[in-house]
């Protein structure tokens, strides 16, 4: 009698399968300005046990745990990607992005989520925390993949806040989790005011410190190895995926942020080693898109559409506040202040992507045991949908739209419109340039245009920035180093005159 393998053939013929024409729908779909990521979610939905597959996946403890490490990889892959240049730019408007927006974002989706699903103050803000976040893996991804080029403040706000904002919705979450427990066993007021700042200076302490020590650490390993054994890049993406789990898991041990820690390890080691890094992208590439099917087929397989139908035009109700009103007021307030123009504002507003985050957070709620947790799991799949559906598929226009969109290099066409039909060198002077034109004179006589640019705009100068002076439009055409080299001069016609551009 001979030994039957079909419990290995069957499930890797289905699953391998799955894989295969999930990509195959998703090339197709991304034509249509749909993401790969919400064809992996259908897959897994159709897989499970309201669709054809009738695969009944209630596992949510694997689910967790895949969630977690799939993530942790996709954060990576981001970090490593995410150059220390463009800290220059957007670190502080993410950094508040990812702390104080997400509580604000937070904060006002659970005030809506009282009203629309009729829950308690508690299990309201949990809900708000659960979907508060943006999502790394539907950032990097659809940013990527909508062949839109973004000026360095927008792209770089976006990925660096995708890639920090985890921490505080992970705790967020923890937090309200622990105070809608104390609250069923009548302990909430035995707990230290002082605790939750404590937990969350821990979490983001011990993340950053572990974060930043490893991958300063690795990456000047990382540049004797190169130069000693000169590893392929599929081993160097090898060795710096075991790594950054490494450093993952040590962080989320001690209780510090595990997501916190990966992110900046990736940064970290291409700040100390970019030209050992360059090979193993390619093949870190592969293994962030294996991370993400997965991640999106087995939360997919997890939900249970029928049970999200019967909470459907309230959830919708929640995902419309937090798209329309949570996530607009919070950018405002936060980004505001930092001279962002109305339009970098309403498209980084709009660009505040769900996916794979809000799903794996409904899970803790699950495995803590809170009464009626599987309705959040629910709500978090139609937030999600109702993201990579309305606003994932709307990048390149709103990008267009908003005016944070840079033409191609070879774009002439395009080149013109946003720059203007001439350009001149960084150092001419205003005033030569004012007595040509016709400008307003410029109080100070020696001032380059560059100059002048920089102090129009109060705040550090990236490509395609302008500002208006008369009857022209003055543009950052090109940078090197932190420094622009070429500015453009479009003529504007009174009809173009708008206080804010």
């Amino acid at each position: 009698m001979m030994l039957s393998l079909d419990f290995l053939a069957i499930p890797l013929l289905v699953a391998a399968g799955l894989v295969f024409v999930s990509l195959l729908a998703g090339m197709f779909s991304t034509r249509l300005g749909f993401s790969f990521l919400l064809v992996f979610l259908i897959a897994g939905m159709l897989l499970g046990e309201d669709g054809p597959g009738g695969v009944v996946f209630e596992d949510f403890k694997l689910a967790f745990w895949v969630g977690n490490v799939a993530l942790a990889v996709i954060l990576l892959d981001g970090g490593l990607r995410t150059h220390h240049t463009t800290f220059r730019t957007g670190l502080k408007p993410s950094l508040l992005l990812a702390t104080l927006g997400v509580v604000i974002s937070a904060a006002i989706t659970g005030i809506a989520a009282h009203f629309l699903l009729g829950l308690n103050w508690p299990l309201a803000l949990l809900l708000g925390a659960i979907v508060g976040s943006t999502d790394a893996a539907a950032v990097f991804s659809l940013l990527k993949s909508s062949g839109v080029r973004l000026n360095e403040r927008v792209a770089a706000t976006l990925e660096i806040e995708s890639g920090l904002n985890d921490p505080m919705a992970v705790y967020l979450t923890l937090a309200l989790i622990g105070w809608v427990l104390m609250q069923s066993q009548g302990l909430s007021g035995q707990v230290a005011w002082w605790s939750p700042f404590w937990n969350l200076a821990l979490q983001f302490g011990w993340g950053t410190v572990i974060g930043v020590g490893a991958g300063w650490g690795f990456g000047l390993f990382l540049r004797r190895l190169t130069l000693w054994a000169r590893p392929g890049g599929g081993v160097q993406a090898l060795l710096l995926t075991s790594a950054g789990l490494s450093v993952f898991a040590l962080a989320t041990w001690v209780g510090g942020s595990g997501f916190l820690a990966i992110y900046v390890f990736g940064v970290m080691v291409t700040y100390k080693a970019p030209q050992s890094i360059n090979p193993s992208l390619s093949a870190m590439d592969g293994f962030a898109w294996l991370s993400q099917a997965g991640m999106f087929l087995m939360l997919g397989l997890l939900v249970t559409p029928t049970e999200a139908l019967r909470t459907l035009w309230s959830a919708l109700a929640v995902a419309a506040v937090l798209m329309l009103v949570a996530r607009p007021i919070s950018v405002w307030l936060c980004l505001k202040p930092m001279r962002f123009t109305n339009r970098e504002m309403a498209f980084i507003s709009w660009v505040g992507l769900r996916g794979a985050v809000p799903i794996v957070l409904a899970v803790f709620p699950v495995m803590a045991g809170v009464e009626g947790a599987r309705e959040y799991t629910s709500v978090a799949l139609i937030v999600v949908l109702a993201s990579l559906i309305l606003q994932g598929s709307t990048i390149p226009w709103t990008a267009r739209r908003a005016g944070v969109a840079l033409p191609d290099e070879d774009d002439t066409t395009r080149a013109r419109e946003v720059y203007g039909d001439f350009e001149v060198p960084a150092n001419t002077r205003m005033v030569d340039l004012c007595g040509f034109y016709g400008w307003p004179a410029v109080e100070a006589e020696h001032q380059t245009v560059a100059e002048w640019l920089t102090e129009a705009l109060a705040r550090p100068p990236v490509e395609g920035d302008h500002a208006t002076l008369g009857q022209a439009e003055l543009s950052v055409r090109d940078m090197k180093d932190g420094e622009i080299i070429r500015v453009g001069i479009r003529l504007l016609d009174s009809h173009d005159i708008s206080p804010e551009a």
